[in-house]
């Protein structure tokens, strides 16, 4: 019995088989190193997701005999994605003996984002058909034969068409020609090497916010961030939509639309329109910001309600204020260049204010239906005020780029893009159909999190994503990728494979579902590029040791956490032996910072909160080792003295992770002021303030980003950085 089978012996072959066909792994390795098997219910229920009935023998067999006729119905391919200069083979179905003819309509050069009234005008290449003999198949009583066509290597990057026609049936299918490899700027790639700040922008506030951090305040940051400190870049929490309307999840990984912008982040007065609203409208705007005058030194949790409350009605007033000539035509022109995607998610907004608390009718539930597009026309100023505010949006994003830029940054804002996207949220409605119903997504049981996690996001179905040309994911990473200097993928090992979670089953009760790699790196790399950014994926957890290689080759940036850098018998990983192609940090945003890391917080918190699986002596036990073993590397590299502070044991941290290789090396904010609380808890939603933490001192007293870069700690720990890369 092989292996495979012992861990599947009580689940029935055919299932097993059927699942291999769709992607659905049977077993998976767990982080302690045991292989665990998948149970048959899981499996059937992950199938079923799928849309591959399995709930009993008869329907898996059937299953299994639908699965080898499938893409033999298909004339062509949904999508073929290859990288350049390879070649790269796809089929083409048709009736047997028939002749056929295909060829490839070439993306228009000035596409992406070329705004033109004229008729785009595509170059034509015929595909040379490859000999190679496959026998034909009768499929539904009519014999298939296959043909193989060749994509030629010489084939631009881009968004192509393929066309193919054969006894009068016509076809069409993407084909993307992405880059082999995705290269570092200049300045990185003859060897240099950067480093930059890390923060949740709420939580950086200014005199002049709202309560909460906002995108001048971003601009600001990285500003000085250049100036006072010498970062090349900010890399902030994802920026993406909230619900219209309070109260709004606070969680930035958790947001209705991975594509657009959460407006709480626009400063109003930064808007050019305000500054010739009447002295009438003005004051409105001015009553609107009294209620969250104070909210930014308020050292209690965030109030992201009260802000956005206050911050809608300031922004309503703005939009109805008169735009010169040249200003409507530029929001015309982003509308126009932001197309259907723009209005869907603006119309969605609106929906959930007109709907209110009410549940939706069922005909709003399908943004086709024509009672959708009835009220889409009777709120279409609704609609026009959401996608202002998107255009506003960014607006100030091209600012905050621009500024850090500007201001000596050789990367500027580093985007980060969450895993998926709120279940009830806009993206889910408008891109019903490229996302699987009846799962979540989370992760399988790790040392961190030992219950596992449900991340409550419905996943992209693989194919299905596939046969919509992989459209909905380039326009989100287009649009995300718009103004930054690189983009940090949250959880990219989800675009290898997603443990995806039945229904109401607990975390630790899921399967991986394997996703086409080569098509979503290959896709992520392309759009990097023409944008010029650099991309970081977050590596860590539980994956397939050839990942990490293949991220590598493609050119992919990788994540270095300190903690989890393990050698030999779990000892600390030499700095020296890190991956070159990496952000190497202390810590991430679901650990402590470093000092609250140091002093065992995190097991403190995780008992409190009943998230252990084992004694808490235990664990305990295990992380004061974990210490004393980190500081006796300190010690031993002559970074710290016997008796170190708690500031020197930060600092020592940061110059142990410059000595890596590592060509981006990030310090969060919260370490560098010696804030100790802990921004997110994994496993927790309304036990603990998860993204309510306002960025604090060691005491939990606010710190402004006013009074940011004349911190003493910030100051040392800068020169620390600065130095160690000198």
């Amino acid at each position: 019995m092989s292996a495979l089978q012992h861990v599947t012996a009580d689940v029935p072959e055919p299932l097993v088989q059927l699942a291999a066909v769709h992607g659905v792994a049977p077993d998976f390795w767990g982080f302690d190193g045991e292989r665990r098997p998948v149970s048959a219910q899981t499996l059937v229920a992950v199938l079923e997701a799928l849309g591959v009935p399995a709930s009993s023998p008869e329907k898996v067999a059937v299953s299994l005999e639908h699965s080898e006729d499938d893409t033999w119905r298909q004339m062509l391919p949904p999508t073929v994605v290859v990288r350049q200069g390879v070649g790269a083979r796809f089929p083409v179905h048709v009736t047997d003996g028939a002749q056929v003819e295909v060829w490839v309509e070439l993306e228009p050069p000035e596409a992406p984002g070329y705004r033109s009234t004229a008729p785009a005008v595509r170059e034509r290449r015929d595909l040379p058909q490859v000999d190679d003999y496959v026998e034909p198949r009768t499929v539904d009583g009519r014999a298939v034969g296959r043909a193989t066509f060749a994509v030629p290597e010489d084939l631009p990057l881009g968004w192509h068409e393929i066309h193919a026609t054969s006894d009068g049936t016509q076809a069409r299918a993407t084909l993307v020609v992405t880059p082999q490899r995705l290269e570092l700027p200049d300045p990185l790639r003859s060897g240099g090497r950067a480093w930059g700040l890390m923060t949740q922008l709420y939580s950086v506030r200014s005199r002049a916010s709202w309560g909460v951090g906002d995108l001048a305040d971003l601009a600001d940051l990285a500003w000085l961030g250049a100036h006072r400190a010498g970062a090349d870049f900010v890399l902030v929490n994802p920026l993406a939509a909230a619900e219209p309307r309070t109260p709004m999840t606070p969680s930035p990984y958790l947001p209705t639309s991975r594509r657009f912008v959460n407006p709480l982040y626009i400063r109003v007065e930064d808007v050019r329109e305000t500054g010739y609203l009447t002295a009438a409208d003005r004051s409105l705007v001015e009553w609107a910001f009294d209620p969250v005058r104070d909210l930014s030194s308020d050292p209690g949790p965030i109030d992201r309600d009260a802000a956005w409350e206050a911050k809608k009605a300031a922004l309503e007033v703005v939009f109805a204020a008169p735009r010169s000539t040249a200003r409507q035509a530029a929001l015309d022109a982003f509308r126009a260049e932001q197309g259907k995607g723009l209005e869907d998610f603006a119309t969605w907004c609106t929906l959930a204010d007109h709907f209110g608390d009410q549940d939706w009718p069922p005909y709003a539930l399908d943004p086709s239906s024509p009672g959708v597009a009835a009220l889409r026309e009777q709120l279409d100023d609704q609609v026009d005020f959401y996608c202002w505010l998107q255009w506003v949006a960014d607006e100030q994003l091209e600012v905050a780029q621009r500024t850090a830029r500007e201001a000596g940054m050789s990367i500027g804002v580093m985007h980060d893009l969450a895993v998926g996207v709120h279940p009830h949220g806009a993206d889910a409605w408008a891109h019903r159909g490229v996302l699987a119903g009846g799962v979540t997504v989370g992760a399988p049981p790790d040392m961190y999190n030992q219950q596992g996690q449900n991340w409550s996001q419905p996943p992209w179905h693989p194919q299905a994503l596939a046969k919509a040309g992989y459209a909905p994911y380039r326009d989100l990473l287009r649009t995300v990728l718009r103004h930054a200097g690189a983009i940090r993928v949250d959880h990219i090992i989800g675009l290898f494979r997603l443990w995806w979670i039945p229904g109401a089953a607990r975390a630790d009760a899921g399967a991986y579902v394997r996703y086409d790699h080569e098509a979503l790196i290959g896709i992520l790399c392309l759009e990097a590029q023409r944008a010029g950014a650099v991309v970081i994926g977050e590596d860590l957890g539980v994956f397939e040791p050839w990942v990490r290689d293949y991220l590598t080759e493609r050119g992919i940036l990788g994540t270095s956490v300190l903690w989890f850098e393990k050698g030999e018998g779990g000892h600390p990983l030499p700095p020296e032996a890190y991956r070159r192609l990496a952000l190497a940090t202390i810590t991430t945003h679901d650990l402590p910072p470093t000092a609250g890391y140091l002093a065992g917080e995190h097991v403190d918190l995780r008992e409190r909160l009943g998230l252990l699986t084992e004694p808490a002596y235990v664990v305990r036990r295990e992380a004061r080792e974990e210490r004393d073993t980190m500081v006796a590397l300190l010690v031993e590299r002559g970074l710290v003295g016997e008796d170190p502070s708690e500031r020197e044991l930060v600092e020592a941290l940061h110059v142990l992770v410059a000595q890596s290789p590592a060509v981006l090396l990030g310090v969060s904010l919260a370490d560098a002021v010696g804030e100790r609380r802990t921004q997110n808890q994994p496993g927790t939603d309304q036990e603990y303030p998860n993204w309510k933490v306002p960025l604090g001192d060691p005491s939990g007293n606010v710190v402004l980003l006013e009074d940011l870069f004349d911190n003493a700690r910030l100051l040392s720990l800068a020169k620390v950085m600065r130095e160690a890369l000198s």
